[in-house]
């Protein structure tokens, strides 16, 4: 593959806990992912991303790292690690696994140093700061999930900043130790043969010096949010000029590796779609993705809007889109509403986001038309879900085990009396070993992937979005592909004429007129017109 193998390929994302336990202690582990990687090979992605697995005392399931150089034991040792990443290899796959930086566990020996002392080699690791004289923290910034971004310690008399939870201290990249910390820890992973890194909250790294208090979000709101964090705009506590720099950094280190790979999670509400484009541009991070296709929106001038904005303002930059992750609901349970049955939603899915111009990102399951899990609050584990229920329920209802086998127990995820999360009858439902035929949403995802990898329309043309009305999208990518997808649950028909239609879903092309029913989509090779009857 050539230096720039990452440009448009596909990554799977595998959440560790939930992928295969093959200990059978009903957690998902490292030898489980070794021996389901055939699958990810068969299916025809290009790369494996890793959610955490480093060692940590799991407050955020991994996204609290206790030892950067180690493997949780729950998941298996450092060289049920090397095996893993050597069976990928030799099946050609890439891997690439998460690299959260901006903070640490609260157990992290850095921490506990910096904590002891306001003198000590350490005590400068971490964003320290006195309180107001009336003891209240410095300023009004705001925890992700509820509360203060300030816990006040009482060893050092001050309080420590943390964007998360208190258990998730921020690391001060102001401090060039830390940032030389941090990258050594990388190259640890890089030497082990890993092809990149999927960096967590990409732009929390920095926070503002003057520690200024953040504004009132700018937009109108009717309703108070279930969130207080999402009534700021968020101008001091992250998105801070010095990120740049040290993105330059962190590229420069991956050079130094050959044709490794950094993908960058935006997580911003605000200008998400131009922060990719500054953090992609001019040698930092070879490509990133935003929120702004993982929620409820689901309208042609939506995914018009982003892609237009994204290659307008980064001409030079690379995206990755993805509809579904870890942090979100499942996109075919936001969007069903919206089209035709889960299946039709599901393929529809698949066509959409493997047909856009940038780098694809799937979430394990959904090449399964796998929907969110219904739980119960004892069952939650999610520090979100558990502080805003009922209004939100957090993020595990997308993060129960992976079903393979429909009858056998936990779906073939684990032999233990009980999983981490529990697997519900509608998730069984969908098992692996349910998709066998041809018309199945597996088999769909297996063509649609082989045929965006063999078009090098899809790999690597331009964009250019048809005059064409809601609730239809359409596009041609490079020189002879024509997309067009029908984002409801009504039939639509369109003139059509010329060209050979190569992947339909609930649609039919003949003499002339292209017909889309609910969820349908066609993509047709050739001299197209296409217009509105």
């Amino acid at each position: 593959m050539t230096a720039e193998w990452w440009r448009g390929a596909v990554t799977y994302q595998v959440y560790p806990r939930s992928f295969q336990d093959d200990n059978g202690d009903g957690i998902g582990d490292l030898p489980g992912i070794t021996r389901r990687l055939p699958y990810l090979a068969d299916l025809g992605v290009d790369v494996v991303w890793l959610s955490p697995v480093s060692t940590s005392p799991m407050r955020d399931m991994g996204y609290d790292v206790s030892d950067y150089r180690d493997i949780d034991p729950v998941f298996g040792t450092l060289a049920d690690f090397d095996r893993m990443v050597a069976r990928a290899h030799q099946l050609g796959l890439k891997v690439i696994i998460d690299q959260v930086i901006s903070h640490s566990s609260n157990l992290h020996p850095a921490f506990v140093e910096s904590r002891a002392s306001r003198t000590g080699p350490k005590s400068d690791w971490y964003v320290w700061a006195d309180p107001h004289p009336d003891g209240t923290p410095p300023n009004n910034w705001l925890a992700v999930f509820g509360g203060s971004a300030w816990t006040w310690d009482a060893r050092r008399h001050q309080y420590y900043f943390h964007n998360f939870l208190p258990e998730q201290p921020d690391f001060n990249f102001h401090n060039p130790e830390v940032q030389d910390w941090h990258l050594d820890n990388m190259a640890f992973w890089l030497d082990r043969g890993v092809d990149g890194f999927r960096l967590d909250t990409v732009n929390y790294y920095f926070h503002d010096r003057l520690l200024r208090d953040d504004a009132a979000d700018y937009r109108v709101k009717s309703k108070l949010e279930n969130n207080p964090y999402n009534m700021q705009y968020h101008l001091f506590s992250k998105n801070q000029p010095e990120n740049i720099t040290f993105l330059e950094r962190l590229r420069a280190l991956s050079e130094s590796y050959g044709s490794r790979m950094l993908v960058g999670e935006m997580g911003e509400s605000h200008h998400a779609i131009r922060m990719m484009g500054d953090y992609t541009s001019g040698g930092r991070l070879h490509q990133c993705y935003s929120f702004d296709m993982l929620g409820p929106e689901f309208t042609a001038a939506h995914f018009r809007s982003k892609i237009e904005e994204f290659f307008a303002g980064a001409p030079d930059g690379w995206p990755c889109w993805a509809f579904s992750n870890h942090d979100v609901n499942r996109h075919v349970t936001r969007w069903l509403a919206q089209g035709a049955g889960r299946d039709e939603v599901a393929k529809q899915a698949a066509a959409l986001l493997l047909s856009f111009q940038g780098s694809i990102c799937l979430y394990q399951g959904e090449e399964l038309g796998q929907t969110e899990t219904e739980l119960r609050f004892e069952e939650l584990t999610d520090p979100a879900g558990i502080n805003f229920w009922p209004e939100e329920k957090g993020r595990d209802g997308c993060r129960t085990p992976m079903v393979w086998e429909r009858d056998a127990p936990n779906a073939g995820f684990s032999t233990a009396e009980k999983t981490w999360l529990p697997v519900r009858d509608p998730q069984r439902a969908v098992a692996v070993d349910t998709q066998g035929g041809e018309g199945s949403v597996l088999a769909f995802y297996r063509r649609m992937l082989a045929y965006r990898k063999a078009s090098a329309d899809l790999m690597a043309g331009a964009t250019a979005f048809l005059p064409l009305p809601e609730p239809l999208l359409g596009f041609r990518r490079g020189a002879g592909t024509l997309c067009v997808f029908n984002l409801s649950a009504d039939t639509h028909t369109l003139a059509c004429k010329g060209g050979a239609a190569r992947i339909e879903g609930n649609a039919s092309h003949r003499a002339g007129i292209l017909t889309l029913g609910a969820s349908g989509f066609a993509i047709i090779e050739g001299a197209v017109d296409i217009s509105s009857l």
